[in-house]
């Protein structure tokens, strides 16, 4: 940021959507672990309602007004907002302000002052292409202070700085928790196999059904709307949903590549099913490269130029269908899941559901 060009701009931006891999990895552990689950809403909240943070298109700014009253409150271009009839101080943008006074303002979940779509949102900017192809489009001049756009570079670059080291702060503290005495590794470990096994079973099912093939894919698909994507400003939500998918794949096989290409390997869910039911297992494996081929084809869809926001465009019938086979994988795979969990007697497990999956008409009322 000290000298913002194109080419620094896309430096950042290429960062941005390497660190998106491994960290959608890590989203499996979160459903049926409380602990982790708290760091989702810091690191990885969305929707985001970007009005909060910066300027934004009115014609294609969609937050209702009456669901939160801070809608376009703008941070970067007022160093006083008020809130609860009170004046706040935010000239200084810093981890404190963002974590501990904007994050989830006024107790609205869209008021997402932190995280990786915070960031997404400052480094790329709306994507104001609809269905259209295209990302966001910010230029580097938004955080050139010597050849400023749109006002308010400097404060728009302390964001992002900020924004980032929280971040970093935030994915330290992650790292910190699985370490061999971190509280999410003995949450687990003190609960005994049973339960470490019912919870990595209850984060594969519910990631695969309720939050990834219900409320990422199957809600946007039903409405065609690109506001439902999840990577919205940066058009990476294909390799978004890939590294969901691979995070479950890798729970399952006691597997993970690292960033540096080196595997990791343990003990795995698919021993432990091999030796209750084979075929079971192979199943298991079965609907895994299922899941990662369709999800696959649409990484492939999307890197032949065609963007998830497109792919579920009305009237795209090419496109519709490459996301619903993905969701259609997953589905199965779940089935799947749910078969596991009974043949390992751990039938109190209960995946989270979706309106767009469990009852679709819900979704028009």
């Amino acid at each position: 940021m000290a000298h913002p060009d194109s080419t620094t701009l896309k430096a950042a931006r290429n960062a941005w959507i390497a660190a998106r891999a491994p960290y959608q990895q890590s989203e499996v552990f979160r459903f049926g672990n409380p602990l982790v689950d708290e760091w989702e809403g810091k690191v990885n909240a969305w929707p985001l309602d970007e009005g909060l943070i910066d300027y934004v298109d009115a014609s294609q700014y969609g937050v209702d007004a009456e669901e939160n009253k801070y809608r376009g409150v703008n941070i970067i271009a007022n160093k006083t907002i008020r809130v609860s009839g009170s004046d706040i101080d935010v000239s200084n943008i810093n981890k404190a302000l963002l974590s501990n006074i904007l994050h989830e303002l006024g107790g609205v979940e869209a008021n997402v002052a932190t995280g990786y779509h915070a960031i997404e949102f400052l480094l790329w900017g709306q994507d104001l292409n609809g269905n259209g192809p295209g990302a966001g489009a910010r230029p580097a001049t938004d955080f050139d202070t010597a050849n400023c756009t749109n006002g308010n570079c400097d404060r728009r670059a302390a964001y992002l700085q900020a924004a980032t080291d929280l971040l970093l702060d935030d994915l330290s503290d992650m790292v910190a928790q699985w370490a061999p005495n971190g509280a999410a590794r003995k949450s687990i470990q003190a609960d005994g196999t049973k339960k470490g096994v019912a919870r990595a079973l209850t984060g594969m099912g519910s990631l695969a059904y309720g939050e990834l093939a219900g409320e990422r894919m199957k809600l946007g698909l039903m409405l065609h709307d690109p506001e439902e994507e999840h990577d919205c400003f940066s058009d990476n939500t294909h390799n978004s949903h890939f590294y969901d998918a691979q995070g479950i794949q890798n729970v399952y096989l006691g597997n993970y590549k690292r960033t540096d290409g080196r595997m990791v390997s343990g003990p795995s869910l698919s021993s432990l099913v091999a030796a209750k039911d084979a075929e079971l297992d192979m199943e298991m494996r079965a609907r895994l490269t299922a899941t990662h081929t369709a999800m696959s084809n649409m990484v492939a869809v999307a890197k032949s130029g065609k963007a998830y926001d497109q792919m579920i465009a009305s009237g795209d019938k090419a496109g519709n269908q490459t996301v619903q086979a993905v969701i259609d994988s997953l589905t199965s795979l779940t089935k799947s899941v749910e078969r596991v969990v009974s043949a390992l007697d751990l039938a109190s497990i209960q995946f989270e559901g979706s309106d767009s999956l469990d009852n679709p008409g819900a979704i028009f009322k």
